[in-house]
């Protein structure tokens, strides 16, 4: 419980207050806001007021938009570090320096210079800003280019040696010029990679050579091998890096069970995707004469193979996970390791590290411990077939364990919904590719108990081993999830009430769980769930332990997944103690969350680009063809909609609904036709058609279907 400051002199309470509002960390809050994260007790409150208003005349701190910001006088600081682009033209730098600066810094889309994603940049900040993304800052100067060469697809052919290409990282609006050898023939849609001349600026275009054709955009063979390229995505293994791997054999060794744990007379099974072959984890769970639950998570033992500073590892760090496209994978490891060695397939000996658990009728921890093993699974369960066999469609002889691991992971969701913590069970559209990168359908995945189960067995293992390695004084790597900005989720309370729900005007985030209570029956459930992790904050790894505002946890790491993530590796190593002397886990951490968030754009590129390729077959096959869809975001300009069967976003500008003037209402997020009084709200259920598909810029455009019982428009044209 937090201790409230009592019986505060006016300039005591001005001092928290600057103490507070200085910080580089500060994000710009109300005055009541202030006061809660100050932990002021309420007979305080005209103290409080009293000394923000000395403050404010005293030119210390300003009042914006009724929020409050640090008056600070001189230059502006600059710092050096590195930009990271977002679609939309925006950028943010992480700073270099993360303990002066432990907050990003935003870069508006007029002041990011001619700089592109992954630029190591000097900024200035301008410690008056009012931004509330952050600090607010502008590119003075380009440091080191993090591209020599980039992807693009040729949109344009005006002579032999004359080309225009689409280059995602520089924008849809950037020029470039492109020089070209007339032996050389391009076509419009060709994906090509570009050696970089000049950069040019705002003013001057980006110079290029070209060097090499994939494929065309019309080849979907193409897709991952141009999207590897365009991120810089390390695809193809270097011959020793193989040869390593290749030295461990095919099988575990007699010599490799010394020192370990026997565990291979306990059940235990792995259960993962139809389409896995990495097993990173296997379960096993009984129930003793005093009901207690004795849970073991078995988690590959990469580190046994994958020593410090070896090839494997040198080349594991510098991909730090494993990237999945729809239909294959870039692994973090080669195959001989990932898919062979390492995973933990059915019926053949695995070395392991096993957090063991002891936990009462209740779910509650006990004790544990977390030993090197080796076991030997029983059974590849796929979460299909698990769901089978608990639903009694198929006969398994380890349908009672799995009932038994149902009843503990209830347990456990118990337990995070009392800490607060919110259990998103959202389907995921999965994309069903043939062998040639073609994408034939789609299939809607349930995360039902099966995910679920696996979930929380391997949040409690994680946050187990972060507790232990913590206790025992360890440096290392967590994972954390820091508080959202309280703007963020007012903006969500404001989306839930424009979905009828009841929200208090005074509703704060611990009244979440009990709204998504209420919105269990409501049919915005979906859209309210992603709307509310959009508001969040990223997860990222860190050797500061911020702790994991998500999980509602103290201690949290990443430990479960050591075949596809560099950072659990990690603390395999930190468990046993291997790790190297000059091991700098703060770089670590941070290249791990650069590294994840890359993989994760070129994942929703290609995935995008396939949904996009599906509806272009069926544009072909049924031009008229309408789509369901919800509305999902009300501007000014126009309305967002999420395709129901594909999840995928879609945009009607104003000029394009039905034909009428529209307004605007701000408050209640919608638009209002003028004459007709048509209104389009959040949750609406629209039927679209497509009017056309660029698959060069991952663009779709689309009409709306005109309600029959809609007034028709009576203005003068």
């Amino acid at each position: 419980m937090v201790k409230r400051k009592k019986g505060l002199s006016s300039q005591k309470c001005a001092n928290l207050i600057l103490e507070c509002i200085q910080k580089h960390s500060y994000q710009p809050l109300t005055a009541e806001e202030l006061f809660i994260k100050i932990h002021l007790s309420p007979s305080s409150s005209i103290t409080f007021q009293l000394a923000i208003d000395d403050l404010i005349k005293g030119n210390q701190i300003c009042l914006r938009r009724k929020k409050l910001y640090p008056k600070k006088q001189g230059q502006e600081q600059t710092l050096n570090g590195t930009l990271r682009l977002h679609p939309k033209g925006f950028g943010f730098v992480i700073p270099d320096e993360r303990v002066k600066w432990p907050q990003d810094i935003f870069i508006p889309k007029n002041y990011t210079e001619s700089a592109i994603d992954g630029d190591l940049v000097k900024v200035a900040v301008n410690t008056n800003s009012s931004s509330e993304k952050g600090p607010e800052g502008k590119i003075l100067s380009i440091l080191k280019r993090a591209h020599s060469q980039l992807a693009g697809t040729i949109c344009a052919v005006h002579s032999a040696t004359e080309l225009a290409a689409h280059v995602p990282l520089l924008g849809k609006n950037k020029p470039i010029v492109i020089r070209s050898s007339p032996a050389i023939s391009c076509k419009i849609g060709d994906r090509v990679i570009l050696r970089v001349d000049e950069w040019g600026s705002k003013e001057k275009p980006t110079v290029c050579t070209l060097s090499q054709i994939i494929g065309n955009i019309i080849d979907p063979s193409c897709d991952v091998k141009a999207t590897t390229l365009e991120f810089n995505l390390r695809s193809d293994f270097p011959e020793n890096v193989i040869t390593e791997a290749k030295g461990f054999g095919n099988r575990v060794r007699a010599s490799d069970l010394k020192n370990r744990m026997d565990l291979t007379g306990i059940t235990c099974f792995t259960i993962d995707p139809d389409t896995a072959k990495d097993f990173d984890d296997a379960l096993s769970l009984t129930k003793g004469e005093k009901g207690h639950f004795h849970l073991g998570v078995h988690i590959a033992d990469v580190a046994h193979y994958v020593k410090p500073n070896s090839l494997l590892d040198q080349e594991a760090l510098l991909r730090a996970n494993s990237t999945y496209f729809p239909g294959t994978c870039v692994p973090m490891l080669p195959e001989e390791l990932s898919n062979q060695l390492c995973s933990l397939k059915a019926n053949v000996n695995r070395l392991t590290v096993s957090v063991l658990i002891k936990l009462d009728q209740e779910g509650k921890v006990l004790l544990f411990e977390i030993v090197r093993s080796y076991i030997k699974s029983t059974k590849r369960f796929s979460y299909f077939e698990a769901k089978e066999v608990l639903d009694g469609k198929k006969k398994n002889i380890h349908a009672p364990t799995l009932q038994l691991m149902v009843d503990l992971c209830l347990l456990l969701k118990k337990q995070r919904r009392e800490r607060g913590s919110i259990d998103f069970s959202l389907p995921e559209v999965s994309l069903v590719i043939d062998k040639n990168g073609l994408p034939l359908g789609v299939k809607k995945i349930e995360y039902d108990i099966t995910h679920q189960l696996v979930e929380e067995f391997m949040l409690k293992a994680n946050e187990l081993v972060a507790l232990e390695l913590t206790k025992r004084g360890k440096q290392l790597i967590y994972r954390v999830h820091e508080e959202p900005n309280p703007e963020n989720i007012r903006e969500f309370f404001e989306l839930a009430r424009t979905f009828g729900l009841n929200v208090a005007s005074n509703s704060t985030f611990k009244d979440i769980p009990e709204l998504f209570q209420q919105a269990q029956e409501s049919p915005f459930l979906s859209q309210l769930s992603i709307a509310f992790i959009r508001s969040m904050k990223l997860a990222q790894y860190s050797t500061e332990n911020m702790g994991h505002f998500g999980l509602c946890l103290e201690h949290y790491c990443h430990f479960t997944s050591p075949i596809r993530r560099y950072s659990d590796l990690i603390i395999q190593r930190l468990l046993f103690n291997e790790e190297p002397k000059e091991l700098d886990l703060k770089e670590i951490a941070t290249h791990c969350s650069e590294q994840e968030r890359i993989s994760f754009r070129a994942e929703n590129s290609v995935v995008t680009l396939k949904k996009l390729r599906l509806l272009e077959k069926e544009f072909l096959r049924d031009p008229l063809r309408y789509h369901a869809a919800i509305v999902t975001k009300i501007k000014p300009f126009g309305l967002y909609f999420e395709l129901i069967e594909l999840m995928l976003e879609g945009f009607l500008h104003i000029s394009e609904l039905e034909d009428d003037y529209f307004i605007f209402d701000e408050k209640s997020s919608l638009l209002k036709g003028r004459f007709t009084g048509h209104i389009h709200r959040l949750g609406e259920e629209i039927s679209v058609q497509i009017a056309r598909i660029d698959l060069i810029f991952l663009e779709s455009r689309w009409t709306l279907k005109q309600k029959q019982n809609s007034k028709k428009c009576k203005r003068n044209r």
